[in-house]
C-alpha cells in the first residue's frame, strides 16, 4: 500500500487506554494492507522484540466497552471471539519493522 493516508484518518484510530495511546491490531492491519491474523501472527512469531510497554491485550470488559463505542455493535449474544491487542507508539515503531 503506496497511498498516503491523512492525519485525520489515524488520530481517529489513537485510544487512550490504560493510560497509554494506543492503536488496535485491527486498525494496524488495515493501515499496513495485512489481515489482522497475519500481523499478530508477525507479532508472536517475535514477541520478545514487544515488552508490555510496547504491547497489551485488552481486557474482556475493555473490548466490550470499545465494541460498544467504536465497533459495529454485536448482535445481543455475541461475543468477542479473540481480544484485540493494543500498540503503544513504541510497539507501533517495532511493528513497522516486522509487518513491512
Amino acid at each position: 500500500m503506496n497511498a498516503i493516508i491523512p492525519i485525520e484518518v489515524i488520530q481517529q484510530k489513537i485510544f487512550l487506554i490504560r493510560g497509554h495511546k494506543v492503536m488496535l491490531d485491527n486498525d494496524l492491519a488495515e493501515l499496513y494492507g495485512v489481515e489482522t491474523r497475519a500481523l499478530n501472527q508477525a507479532v508472536k512469531r517475535n514477541i520478545k522484540r514487544f515488552p508490555s510497554d510496547f504491547l497489551f491485550q485488552l481486557s474482556q470488559a475493555e473490548a466490550a466497552e470499545l465494541s460498544r463505542s467504536q465497533f459495529v455493535t454485536l448482535k445481543r449474544g455475541q461475543n468477542i471471539k479473540y481480544l484485540p491487542y493494543a500498540f503503544t507508539e513504541n510497539g507501533v515503531a517495532m511493528l513497522s519493522g516486522i509487518a513491512a
